[in-house]
């Protein structure tokens, strides 16, 4: 998405979007970073080992994720980028319904009782 908004710029105007810095480096291609410039690591992605507690964590990324979607979408009036930040947006909720489904199977099964 920020390449298609990014590929006809010229050298100017990325660097009067603060973006020179980005192009001297890596042209028009993604450095995976947050809005303050901290690259991302893989030390972002939690783990506990017990699959409630993991797919609760996952539930709270897919809901961060969402919450800053909705964010962008407020930031834009244009059209064709609200649509893409929507379609992601969406499928942050089914992820999110998703994880809790499993909650759910994961706590019912755990309640049965195991007959080897």
């Amino acid at each position: 998405m920020v390449y298609k908004l990014t590929k006809d710029a010229t050298v100017e105007q990325l660097k009067a979007a603060g973006l020179g810095d980005n192009y001297a480096q890596r042209d028009h291609a993604l450095f995976y970073a947050n809005s303050s410039g901290v690259p991302w690591t893989a030390s972002y992605i939690q783990a506990k080992g017990d699959p409630i507690a993991d797919l609760y964590e996952d539930i709270a990324a897919e809901e961060k994720a969402r919450a800053t979607y909705q964010w962008l979408i407020d930031m834009t009036d244009d059209v064709d980028l609200q649509d893409s930040l929507k379609f992601l947006r969406e499928r942050e909720i089914v992820h999110s319904l998703r994880f809790r489904e499993a909650v759910e199977i994961i706590k019912a099964d755990r309640e049965q009782k195991k007959i080897f």
